[in-house]
This record gives C-alpha cells, structure tokens and sequence, in this order.
C-alpha cells in the first residue's frame, strides 16, 4: 500500500512539474519567426524539466518534460508538427540529469550543500548541454526527411535553433542552479524529495 501510494504522489508531482513546464513554454517565450512559417523561441521550459528531473528522478522529470512541452506544442499552430520531436529530446534531458544527478552523483544522499549544487549544475549542463546538439540535428533531419523541407531551408532553421538552443541552455543552467539549491530545503520538508539519507563519514 505504501508503495503504491508513493507512486501516486510520484504520478501527482509529474503532473505538477508537466503543468509549469507547459506554463513557462507557452507564456514566458519570445518567439523568433523564421522563413517558411517556421519559428524558434527563447524560454525556459527547459529550466523546468531539469529541475523536475533534479527532483524526481530521471524517467518521472523527463515525462513531465517531454508532456508538458509536448502539449505545448500540439496546441501551437507553428510548433504542432515538431511535437514528437519536442517528447523525444525533453525525456532525455530529464534520463540525462537524473543518471548524473542521482546515479552517478547521488545528492540525495548528501546533505553537503556545496557538493549538491556543483552536481546540480553539473547535471543541468550535462543534460541541456545533450539538447544543444541533438536539437539542431534532430530539427534538421526531422524538417527535411519527416517533413519534407528543402535543404538549404533545414539548414537556415537548424543554425537559428542552434543559437536559440544555447542561450536558453546558459539561462537554464543557471536559473535552475538557483532554484533547485534554494527550494531543496522545503522539498526535502514537503515529503518531495524521498530518498534523503545522510552519506556515512
């Protein structure tokens, strides 16, 4: 019982982390139109599958990710078609993180609080780091073989992603940096972070 109770608070927050991950997309963008009816934006959507996987591990922050901006995506007439796309790249952003943050680094099981915010930034580069360079690529094959584009016009939309891409990679790190280390304290209090143990000396 208590483990299926864990999983539906698990399930609960997912969603959660899903709805301001569809918020922070579709209202805090700037949107870049670009030729052909195509756009690119400048957001932090990003910022929150991060700090969804920093909190709930890699495969429940990278769906909420890849749900949140997905959605966001069927439900704008300029990114509707990119949406498989948009799941893709943001599940693993989110398996990225959590296998630095949680695997590899394991900071839930520290209570060092300089340790947990280089391993939090770390992941955060290491996942969004990914997303600058399999977004341009997978934009670029997506528009000219699923889509059908030209490739001068795949080339033109992949070089501006790549430019959108990575500001919002730099802002992301450190907005998630900030977060994260600020809200771990009330998240550990809240019950949403679960695995909290002390490292032995």
């Amino acid at each position: 019982m208590a483990q299926r109770n864990e999983t539906i608070i698990k399930i609960a927050q997912t969603a959660l982390m899903a709805a301001l991950c569809f918020v922070s997309f579709t209202f805090l963008q700037i949107k870049i139109p670009l030729p052909g009816g195509d756009a690119t934006s400048l957001h932090i959507g990003n910022a929150f599958c991060v700090l969804a996987a920093l909190i709930l591990g890699g495969w429940y922050g990278g769906l909420a990710g890849a749900i949140g901006m997905g959605i966001a995506d069927i439900m704008d007439p300029v990114y509707i078609t990119g949406a498989p796309k948009t799941f893709v790249l943001k599940l693993c952003i989110g398996l990225i993180v959590g296998l630095v943050a949680h695997r590899i680094a394991k900071i839930n099981e520290s209570k060092d609080k300089k340790y947990v915010f280089r391993w939090s930034v770390i992941a955060s580069v290491a996942g969004l780091g990914f997303n600058v360079i399999a977004d341009p690529l997978a934009g670029f094959f997506y528009n000219q073989y699923i889509m059908g584009q030209p490739q001068q016009m795949a080339e033109v939309l992949a070089k501006w992603s790549t430019g959108a891409t990575f500001v919002n990679a730099v802002v992301s790190v450190f907005l998630v940096g900030v977060l994260y280390n600020a809200l771990r304290p009330v998240l550990m209090k809240m019950g949403m972070i679960h695995t909290y143990k002390v490292k032995a000396a």
